[in-house]
């Protein structure tokens, strides 16, 4: 399986999309700060959704669109707005 996700850091509320086929030793992998461009000082990322995805090609495809697509990120938003952290 593999999964497209989206995390949130608890201090900034800062998002990042990902995706994997292992998602809880990604998520280690973004805490202990080994993805440069999730590392923080304090803090840490809290998976807020993910898709699942039998498919690499597709998850690769979805993440992609998510990523280049500012329109696609923003109807992600949307949906999962009561799903986010709370300030």
């Amino acid at each position: 399986m593999h999964y497209v996700y989206l995390i949130q850091h608890t201090l900034t509320y800062k998002k990042y999309v990902g995706r994997t086929n292992d998602l809880s030793r990604r998520l280690e992998e973004h805490n202990k700060g080994e993805q440069t461009s999730t590392r923080r000082k304090n803090g840490e990322w809290k998976i807020i959704y993910a898709e699942i995805f039998r498919s690499k090609a597709d998850a690769v495809t979805r993440e992609q669109k998510l990523k280049q697509n500012s329109r696609g990120r923003q109807e992600l938003y949307k949906r999962i707005i009561y799903s986010e952290l709370e300030r």
